[in-house]
């Protein structure tokens, strides 16, 4: 079976569990989510485990591999003996036999079955809640799994409702797709959270991130021929986490440590996912649940939490209310917010510019070393004032900017603002920039009644080689020193920087004047038909005469 099979029974299978939480009643529940991810990811690393069993070198592995199915062979172990197996899968989740989708579902017919299924993943989630636990910027450990039967109202059908969720896990399997880490999987998580990752995150809207703009940023930060180390990277404003990955991806997971944080309860589950789908199980500590700008959880060792990363990513909203913390003490840390914070406004308070802190947040947590990519609202290139500028004159004035990377309109399907990509980088000594407008790039596509901008294949490509190689072409890409951004009043924009050009077409002396009698022909008659006009007007004039009534 190819990759693309593989997708598609995967996919179908999302399709399935979303089925059965719609004839329970639960589609478009806000419970819905939780359920899926949760009942994938219990699918997941029951499968993880099988698989990691039955390829580690010890002496249990021709009982595993030769049994018929490999659950009841791991069943009939000892205790001791699965405890000495368990060493040998130090990647595996920790998993009994009764925590088994084949155990839970050889007890079909026993009372209280949904508190069977419950029981079993709360269970479960606790013997790996060293593994995979995350935290809330309060410290408090946010749960692998959770009971979810319990969300079908209707107790009578609670049995029944996690029989046909087992019923649906047990005829698939994910063992023959684990070799195939990030490109399946990030496909698959996008299929997955489709109808969960909404704008509609309330404080900070959930926007994601579509895999192409992800790629090109991952591509034109990370050099494929870098040596890199323990690296860390992060991104404030985390989301699902589809930076992350894709920064990851590039760097090698075995290489890069990942830290982040998100305010959104629902987009920090998916992020944990994420995580554990694409080898990064290792940066879950990391993961944190929290306000990023008023209560930033990543500190160093000495306490402080300025230039700790050698990657920072972000997509962070662009504008929203955030009028009820900006009064908050760290705000008023001047070195970390050195341009300033936005007013809140006296109407549309949601218009507050909270981009701009993310921006300066991003400058005072990389290292001086560091490099970074930054979604920003295309605006924010041109303007000429206020908070946006301060930002631009630091990043000039200490040739920060190594780019910047325009892209089409409706690239986010759920947004309809036009963005760019900054491309930072602390330790730039080229002494210039490199401006792309890949604006008129793209294919259209409907995707949920909206327009959307696909960037295709080739596009991906042109985009990151004119960049890496700072090429030049016509009304597309422009290298500029920061002497010329300064003249330009810090402006950012690659159109204000292109040639203007004046096409001269040679004609010879007969077809000037040609041309000149043809215009001037066209002329006299268009003057003609006009005093016309003029005359007919004067003759109606004259006509109208004053009705005293």
């Amino acid at each position: 079976m190819n990759t693309k099979q593989h997708i598609e029974k995967t996919e179908a299978l999302i399709d399935a569990l979303r089925a059965t939480c719609s004839a329970y009643g639960l589609s478009g529940d806000s419970s819905e989510y939780k359920i899926i991810v949760q009942v994938f990811l219990y699918k997941y690393l029951n499968d993880k485990f099988g698989y990691e069993i039955k390829r580690a070198d010890t002496d249990y592995r021709d009982r595993l591999c030769k049994a018929e199915h490999w659950e009841d062979a791991y069943r009939t172990m000892t205790d001791d003996e699965r405890e000495d197996l368990q060493d040998f899968v130090p990647d595996a989740p920790k998993m009994k036999p009764e925590f088994l989708i084949a155990s839970i579902y050889n007890r079909m017919s026993e009372d209280n079955y949904a508190g069977i299924f419950d029981d079993t993943m709360v269970s479960l989630g606790q013997a790996n809640a060293d593994r995979y636990s995350i935290k809330t910027s309060g410290k408090s450990n946010v749960a692998l799994f959770e009971a979810i039967t319990t969300n079908v109202t209707d107790v009578d059908k609670r049995d029944d409702f996690a029989k046909a969720l087992v019923n649906k896990l047990i005829t698939f399997n994910f063992e023959e797709v684990f070799d195939q880490k990030y490109d399946f999987f990030a496909t698959v998580f996008e299929y997955l959270i489709a109808d969960y990752n909404k704008n509609g995150g309330g404080k900070y809207a959930e926007y994601f991130t579509p895999h192409s703009v992800a790629t090109v940023m991952a591509c034109l930060l990370v050099d494929e021929n870098e040596d890199l180390k323990s690296i860390t990277c992060c991104d404030p404003s985390a989301g699902t986490g589809t930076l992350l990955m894709a920064l990851a991806h590039q760097i090698g997971e075995d290489r890069c440590t990942i830290y982040s944080q998100d305010q959104s309860q629902k987009s920090t589950t998916m992020l944990r996912l994420n995580l554990i789908l694409n080898n990064l199980v290792h940066s879950l500590p990391n993961v944190v649940q929290g306000d990023s700008l008023t209560n930033w959880s990543h500190q160093g060792k000495d306490g402080n939490m300025k230039e700790q990363f050698d990657y920072v990513v972000s997509n962070p909203p662009f504008n929203v209310d955030f009028s009820e913390s900006v009064t908050h003490k760290a705000f008023q840390n001047t070195d970390r917010f050195f341009a300033g914070v936005p007013n809140v406004p006296n109407k549309k308070k949601d218009s507050m510019a909270i981009y701009q802190c993310f921006l300066q947040h991003i400058l005072y947590i990389l290292k001086s070393s560091g490099k970074a990519a930054v979604v920003v609202p295309t605006g924010f290139l041109t303007a000429g004032s206020g908070i946006p500028l301060k930002i631009k004159q630091r990043m000039v004035d200490n040739h920060w900017i190594r780019g910047v990377v325009s892209m089409p309109s409706n690239i986010f399907a759920n947004t309809g603002t036009n963005v760019s990509v900054l491309f930072i980088d602390k330790n730039n000594d080229s002494g210039d920039a490199i401006l792309i407008d890949a604006s008129k790039l793209g294919e259209k596509v409907k995707i949920d009644n909206n327009q959307k901008t696909v960037l295709r294949d080739f596009e991906i490509e042109q985009i990151i080689s004119t960049f890496k190689k700072k090429e030049e072409l016509d009304d597309f890409s422009k290298v500029v020193s920061f002497d010329d951004i300064k003249n330009k009043k810090y402006s950012l924009s690659a159109g204000q920087y292109f040639d203007i050009k004046i096409e001269y077409i040679d004609i010879t002396e007969e077809e000037f004047n040609t041309r000149m009698t043809e215009h001037k022909q066209k002329l006299s008659e268009m003057f003609k038909e006009s005093h016309g006009l003029e005359e007919e007007i004067i003759k109606q004039l004259e006509k109208l005469k004053f009705n005293d009534i």
